[in-house]
């Protein structure tokens, strides 16, 4: 379902926006839709380079699958 939101942007931005729009003929929510999809993307990538990173200086804490599984109840 979808929710409504209030954004405010650069008028560059909009002109850019409708531009893209119109030459696509697509909707502005469409496009800014994927763009969001797009940038969630990058998001992850950007928090699974963390996670790594904090693996690797021993911020992160390893758990055995073997723990996972018996803590779950689950035999293996």
């Amino acid at each position: 379902m979808k929710q409504a939101i209030n954004i405010r942007l650069e008028k560059d931005i909009v002109r850019y926006l409708d531009e893209y729009a119109s030459e696509l003929d697509k909707t502005r929510t469409s496009l800014i839709e994927k763009a969001i999809e797009y940038y969630f993307d990058k998001l992850d990538e950007m928090i699974a380079d963390k996670r790594i990173d904090d693996l690797k200086a021993s911020k992160t804490e390893v758990v055995p699958l073997e723990v996972v599984f018996a803590q779950a109840g689950i035999d293996v």
